[in-house]
């Protein structure tokens, strides 16, 4: 495998498809690890329907998808953080009904622009082997503003994720971290959906940081734990993926699933 890796790097595509899901696959583990534990690990689900139907949009406009996905989820991410706050309500309600409506509207204006050459499964199930110099530099500008912001923040984020009432006590905006928390998770979904798509997108949130939880007991140790995991699988993924001429999104989303259950198995053992 080894060997496969290096000659895989001697392509120009496959190595911007290897920088950009490396910066990915660590901001959606910060970000995951914080959101799993809050069990609010299906926003990303719900964020990536909403990147869809923004990002088909942009296709037939002829703009920039990603530029243009950035703004439209983040604002439905805080949309969904104010709706679930509704005691009429909940959160899983909100991450529904908004979801369903984007994906809807996506597909509805995609059928019915048959001018507009748009190839739906690459925003489905993503198409990172086709990303673009220009795609990979906003990948780099967006994981770096993540990773800074989420270190910067680290200690309010730690105090929102495990005891909000607490947090309010000792004089911490829950409200602002929150709005920060959703805004960094829709960002790590717009640049994400390039790599594994709307359907598969919030697998890379969720099944690290949850394999994490079976090999760590403390918040620090598990988003450690849930970096070097997602890594390690993206890396497997993108192996078998170019060995086997296999979906590489599809592919990726398997090596963490194993990672997972290994993961459990571990931990009973143990």
């Amino acid at each position: 495998m080894l060997t496969s890796l290096i000659e895989m790097l001697n392509y120009d595509f496959i190595l911007r498809a290897f920088i950009a899901g490396i910066i990915i696959t660590i901001c959606s583990s910060l970000i995951g690890s914080s959101l799993v534990l809050r069990k609010q690990s299906m926003i990303g689900d719900g964020l990536s329907h909403v990147a869809f139907g923004a990002a088909s949009i942009a296709t037939i406009l002829n703009i920039a998808p990603l530029e243009f996905s950035i703004p439209i989820v983040a604002i439905s991410a805080i949309l969904i953080l104010r709706l679930s706050q509704n005691a009429k309500i909940n959160g899983d309600a909100a991450i529904a009904v908004l979801s369903a409506s984007a994906l809807a509207l996506g597909t509805f204006l995609i059928s019915i622009n048959k001018g507009v050459n748009i190839d739906l499964n690459s925003y489905l199930f993503g198409s990172i082997l086709a990303i673009s110099e220009h795609d990979l530099k906003l990948c780099i500008i967006v994981g770096i503003i993540i990773i800074f912001v989420f270190l910067l923040f680290r200690r309010q984020i730690f105090a929102i994720t495990f005891d909000e009432e607490f947090a309010k006590a000792i004089g911490i905006k829950v409200q602002l971290y929150n709005t920060i928390l959703a805004t960094l998770c829709s960002l790590i979904i717009v640049i994400g959906m390039r790599m594994l798509g709307a359907l598969l997108i919030s697998s890379l949130i969720i099944f690290p940081c949850l394999s994490a939880l079976y090999l760590s007991k403390t918040f620090r140790g598990s988003i450690i734990a849930s970096v070097i995991l997602a890594i390690i699988c993206f890396i497997i993924g993108l192996t078998i993926s170019y060995i086997l001429s296999t979906p590489t999104g599809a592919t990726i989303v398997l090596a963490n699933l194993i990672a997972l259950i290994l993961s459990w198995l571990y931990n009973k053992i143990k």
